[in-house]
């Protein structure tokens, strides 16, 4: 059997067992869930007539503000769902199941891969979710074309990629899944100091820039501009850029991580 064909085999087991562990035990997807779900009832219910109103200066209603915060709502959903790989990666390394699978004959790289795509997986049937409930209260985007659509998917699916081998990498550093965990809430939190919310220029001067140039609100911003056909301007290659240098800044330490565990 060629290397690629070992490679492709054993991902697609360390895949299924970790799709597995998802359903046999649901409470950490849900848990993590359960967080931009409320953030989004929460400000579109709660806040959203008074938020939508700051937006437009007073002349904005409630659903006004639903399409403006959906899309920062999408996006926090990854960073909550990828929260479960760093716990999961960290759970494996402490147990010891990774030192079994050393002894075995599998192609190294699988245990991390298979980690890998069951996240994004999970990101993305976790996007859809939270799509659904949005759609549910009135998010509409009935300018936006087929394509407009797909590059939506496509940078979601980038966005999760990139964050997943972020947290791969800080799950492989942390000694238990409590420390995974905590040591990956910047992902949540990140989200809550971009445009997510509320806009860039409605923020303190020397905030601003913070605000602008993190990871989220380009990816925020061009994912407006695709769904609701607002000025994406230099916001797309910056969201690109971003998911492109996080991917490999987290494979990197990931790998290096995975090599550096004793033999």
């Amino acid at each position: 059997m060629s290397t690629l064909a070992l490679a492709v085999r054993d991902s697609s087991t360390m895949l299924r067992r970790n799709l597995l562990h998802a359903r046999r035990y649901p409470s950490l997807t849900l848990n993590l869930l359960l967080t931009p779900v409320m953030l989004l009832l929460l400000f579109v219910y709660i806040f959203g007539d008074v938020m939508s109103a700051g937006i437009a200066g007073g002349g904005a209603d409630r659903s006004a503000y639903i399409a403006y915060v959906v899309p920062g709502i999408l996006l926090m959903t990854i960073g909550s769902t990828v929260i479960g790989a760093a716990v999961s990666v960290s759970t494996d390394m402490s147990e010891g199941i990774i030192a079994r699978f050393r002894t075995m004959a599998i192609h190294r790289g699988s245990v991390l891969i298979g980690h890998v795509v069951g996240s994004v997986l999970q990101s993305v049937a976790s996007v859809v979710l939270v799509g659904a409930v949005a759609v549910a209260i009135g998010f509409r985007s009935t300018d936006a074309t087929v394509l407009e659509w797909l590059a939506a998917f496509g940078l979601l699916a980038l966005f999760a990629l990139a964050l997943t081998w972020i947290a791969v990498g800080m799950g492989m550093a942390s000694p238990n899944a409590e420390a995974a965990s905590n040591s990956a809430m910047p992902l949540i939190l990140l989200p809550l100091i971009s445009s997510a919310f509320t806009p860039i220029d409605a923020m303190p001067g020397w905030f601003q820039p913070i605000a602008e140039y993190q990871p989220f609100t380009p990816a925020i911003e061009t994912l407006r501009g695709l769904l609701l056909g607002t000025e994406i301007g230099h916001n797309g290659w910056l969201a690109v850029g971003w998911s492109i240098a996080l991917a490999a800044l987290g494979y990197r330490w990931s790998t290096a991580s995975f090599k550096r565990d004793p033999q």
